[in-house]
């Protein structure tokens, strides 16, 4: 009985099955590479920069190199399951082959509550600065619909109305197939990236070094809780390997879209926080964390690149709804498949070649989160489960490599096994950062979980009903 919970997918079977997934094969490396970029570049970059800067001063710039380097570990780890083992599902699928079907399951409900809650708070966020530009425009949204219950104090609002209609329209546009997403994404993150540029190539020319000082105004404990705090900015890159079974040469080009799309937005972060702390002292942000690179921008009389910031923001975080998404449909379409959870979600769009059931059924339940949970008790919630999954793949490719030394692997994590412990030591010490309701929760969803494996899908699990028929 107990075997049964450490039991694991046969990795040749899987490498063997991923031909066959019904799904079509339509990405290459640039796509993928937008596909991250699309993914990271958005609220991280327009939003947390201020809120780092109020906490940790100009060494926020630290921070984003801190929680990069996490990532960029975590990535290289990552790169290596992703050519070895292309199929959809990211973490679960790597845990499923190396540590088992019950912590497999486990990473994978962890992996739903990240994308689920980050389009969730993504989208709240999208609705601030799309509520902005229509009263800039003379287009007001009745108050009872501009927010979640109780999120705006003084006034009564009962429902997230733009949050919820963005995820509605994403939600359409995944269903329509891969390939309309996929230009969609590929314009919305080209013209963002753009508008970034320019804030770089104006803001360089303002700067006034004297801002810089003293760079550690709070010591480096704030340097280092910062860290814990704008890693949010750095999530989504790994939502680029649940795109394994819809890539054209997944050996060759998930390995690169991971790292270069986590190597363009580290810089980017890095040179954009540059920026706005050498424009205006980081004290400056504080009641204006909800724009920081506006405020900035204002602050030295560039007004008119104000509109151009709205128009990034808005674009950058409509990418990471898209991207996040779309990976919480592949992860849950995963799971289905193995009879973990109902094979009803796995059903496929023949037509579109895509799983439009699940699209319709994670769009509506994360568009009416956004909608009726406020931004600020979301946001916090997200964080803990991406680094877990880290973690994970981390202790994974440790795993594999001892279990299956001689298996073909395109790309190959460099310094094993130095930069798997140092991705399992760097995200494990920013988890331990976090505040304790964010680990509360954490628990709350894990205990979920382990309810839903031994209710329903340990007695559904497809590996077992093979197993014991003596079919593997």
């Amino acid at each position: 009985m107990m075997m049964s919970l450490f039991q694991k997918k046969d990795v040749h079977a899987l490498i063997a099955k991923q031909s066959h997934s019904g799904l079509k094969r339509d990405l290459g490396t640039w796509d993928l590479t937008l596909l991250g970029v699309g993914a990271v570049v958005g609220t991280g970059i327009f939003v947390l920069s201020g809120t780092g800067a109020i906490m940790a001063g100009p060494g926020v710039i630290i921070s984003f190199i801190i929680a990069g380097l996490a990532c960029l570990f975590a990535a290289l780890t990552y790169a290596e399951f992703a050519s070895t083992v292309p199929v959809s599902g990211s973490a679960y699928t790597y845990a499923y082959a190396t540590i088992g079907e019950f912590f497999a399951f486990l990473i994978g409900w962890d992996l739903i509550s990240e994308y689920l809650l980050a389009v969730s708070a993504v989208s709240a966020g999208w609705s601030g600065y799309a509520q902005a530009f229509l009263q800039s425009i003379g287009i007001h949204i009745p108050t009872i619909l501009t927010g979640a219950p109780g999120s705006v104090p003084g006034q009564t609002t009962i429902f997230n109305f733009p949050a919820f209609f963005i995820v509605m329209v994403i939600t359409l546009m995944l269903s329509l197939g891969v390939k309309e997403s996929k230009r969609l994404n590929n314009v919305m993150v080209t013209i963002k990236v753009l508008v970034i540029v320019l804030i770089i190539g104006v803001g360089i020319f303002h700067m006034d070094p004297a801002n810089w000082k003293p760079f550690i105004p709070h010591g480096w404990s704030k340097v280092f809780s910062a860290a814990a705090l704008v890693f949010f900015a750095f999530l989504g890159f790994d939502a680029v390997s649940t795109a394994a079974e819809e890539t054209k040469d997944p050996a060759k080009d998930l390995p690169r879209g991971i790292i270069y799309s986590l190597l363009i937005c580290t810089g980017l972060y890095i040179l954009i926080t540059l920026i706005i702390t050498g424009l205006v002292p980081a004290a400056s942000f504080a009641g204006h964390e909800d724009r920081p690179v506006a405020f900035a921008l204002e602050a030295i009389g560039q007004n008119w690149l104000i509109i151009l910031v709205t128009i990034g923001t808005v674009l950058g975080m409509m990418t990471v709804i898209l991207v996040m998404l779309y990976g919480l449909t592949r992860i849950i379409l995963s799971i289905s498949r193995d009879g973990l959870f109902p094979k009803s979600l796995a059903k496929m769009n023949e037509k579109r070649q895509v799983p439009t059931r699940v699209i319709w059924v994670c769009g509506i339940i994360a568009g009416l989160v956004g909608g009726l949970v406020p931004l600020s008790k979301i946001a916090t919630l997200v964080n803990i489960g991406t680094l877990a999954a880290f973690v994970t793949v981390s202790i994974a490719v440790l795993v594999l490599r001892k279990t299956e030394p001689d298996l073909p692997r395109k790309f190959k994590t460099p310094f094993v096994p130095l930069v798997p412990i140092l991705a399992i030591l760097s995200c494990g010490y920013l988890m331990l950062l976090l505040g304790s309701m964010t680990w509360i929760f954490f628990g709350i969803w894990i205990l979920l979980g382990v309810i839903v494996y031994f209710s329903y899908s340990k007695s559904h699990s497809l590996l077992s009903k093979e197993n014991n028929n003596g079919s593997l």
